[in-house]
């Protein structure tokens, strides 16, 4: 009776290690097999053997990296590996910016978020400048002469915006660039929609600062582009503080 409550205890052991522990060995286990995205994961009875715990065990610690989009549960179907996309740090940057809100500065933490996006962009567009054509500066181009016909239309323009700054850094062939500037992107978008923000007050100012990045890359005049890039930010900035005043 003792010895067979000692294997009893022995087998169940494995069972006391925390839920992040099984996370860290699950994706160990996706590194070591070397599986991609969308490549189907261990049934849930292989996962229980191979890492010696309990279904629920199992379920718990994929329904957290479910969350981290590290997986994906596709029921009747099974489980695969997921995108590892930055949706969980976007949802998680959305609610810190929104939960910081304060009766003396509403807009600090995204003033943060903004800051750290204009040092990323100054120093891309450091890299980017030796490396742009000019038929790619003409599409540059041809992005801004689409903002300026939208604005003059007034018609809103923030995905026009947003594909300005996707074409520009997409010649280094980064693919992490694109990701982490939509999050940051989509993350400003939530929180101007939250607050209820207008659209831009002055469409050909942001035309302009467009332009003019477009002009010093053009000159490649990497000092020149960087400033421009900074008075860009400069002006959202400032529209940030105006709505969050109720100017504008």
């Amino acid at each position: 009776m003792r010895r067979m409550a000692e294997e009893t205890g022995s087998r169940r052991r494995p069972e006391r290690r925390v839920s992040s522990q099984i996370q860290r060995e699950v994706m160990q286990l996706i590194l070591d097999r070397r599986l991609r995205a969308g490549a189907p994961l261990p049934t849930e009875t292989e996962l229980m053997n191979d890492l010696g715990v309990s279904r629920n065990s199992v379920r718990e610690a994929l329904k957290a990296l479910q969350a981290l989009d590290i997986v994906d549960i596709r029921h009747g179907y099974g489980t695969y590996v997921g995108q590892a996309s930055l949706t969980p740090f976007v949802d998680g940057l959305t609610f810190r910016t929104l939960a910081r809100r304060d009766d003396t500065d509403e807009t600090g933490a995204l003033a943060e978020i903004l800051q750290v996006r204009e040092v990323l962009e100054e120093g891309l567009v450091h890299r980017v400048a030796a490396v742009l054509t000019e038929a790619e500066l003409d599409r540059l181009e041809a992005v801004v002469a689409d903002m300026e016909e939208a604005g003059r239309a007034g018609r809103p323009f923030p995905e026009l915006d947003r594909e300005f700054h996707e074409l520009l850094y997409a010649p280094l062939g980064n693919a992490l660039v694109p990701q982490l500037l939509g999050a940051f992107w989509t993350v400003f978008s939530r929180v101007a929609g939250v607050r209820g923000w207008t659209d831009d007050p002055a469409p050909e100012v942001t035309v302009r600062r467009h332009r003019d990045i477009v002009t010093a890359l053009r000159a490649r005049d990497v000092g020149a582009a960087q400033r421009a890039m900074a008075d860009h930010f400069r002006g959202i900035e400032a529209r940030a503080a105006q709505e969050s005043r109720g100017v504008g």
